[in-house]
């Protein structure tokens, strides 16, 4: 990790007792609070998540990481709100109709969170009239739709097309994911990515919002 500032190397660790002091010492010697998140801490969830995707991280060490840059904006948060901090851009996501299951989605969501974006998180068992209604009231950039079970599939399409009927799709991109999932079913019903986990989402996200 020579490559990486030392608060990196903290975060990915999750050494939440080495990261907070380093943050504060950052601050004292006069770097601004949001060159401290994007630079290093927001950059160490972008390898955190490049990690998880090659297998070189595995979910407790994610989650660790994760509770680690909470810590971490919350001494920025009374800086950032004298500066320009602006969201990385608006999410909405949600395990579709008829699928109780959420920790795929649960893990996406604490690292889109920790990268900066705005996570609207309309749980499980979500309806495509409550995706639509979710679009319309929020103007996200991006709906993540998921799904573990084989038989809840026809739902992604069904929420799909309820969008594609109900909201202004010019500027806004859906994205699928969960065990069944597959490129191939991905660009059947036409989303505009696929990711088979939650490293790999949050890349996605990245590259479609950007």
């Amino acid at each position: 990790m020579s490559d990486i500032s030392p608060l990196t190397e903290a975060l990915i660790q999750g050494n939440s007792g080495k990261l907070l002091p380093l943050v504060n010492e950052a601050l004292d010697s006069g770097r601004q609070a949001s060159e401290i998140l994007n630079s290093d801490l927001i950059a160490g969830m972008d390898l955190i998540g490049n990690k998880m995707a090659s297998g070189e991280m595995f979910i407790p060490e994610v989650l660790m990481a994760a509770r680690t840059m909470n810590q971490a904006v919350e001494v920025l948060k009374p800086h950032l709100a004298e500066g320009n901090y602006t969201s990385a851009g608006k999410i909405v996501l949600g395990t579709v109709k008829g699928d109780l299951h959420d920790i795929g989605k649960n893990l996406v969501r604490i690292m889109l969170e920790s990268s900066g974006f705005e996570v609207i998180d309309l749980g499980v068992d979500v309806a495509p009239e409550a995706f639509v209604e979710a679009v319309q009231k929020n103007k996200p950039d991006l709906v993540g739709l998921s799904a573990l079970l084989t038989t809840t599939l026809p739902n992604i399409k069904n929420t799909i097309e309820s969008i594609n009927s109900f909201c202004e799709r010019s500027n806004l991109k859906i994205i699928v994911g969960g065990a069944p999932v597959t490129q191939a079913f991905a660009d059947e019903i036409g989303a505009d990515g696929y990711a088979p986990d939650a490293g790999s989402a949050s890349k996605l996200v990245k590259s479609c919002v950007s």
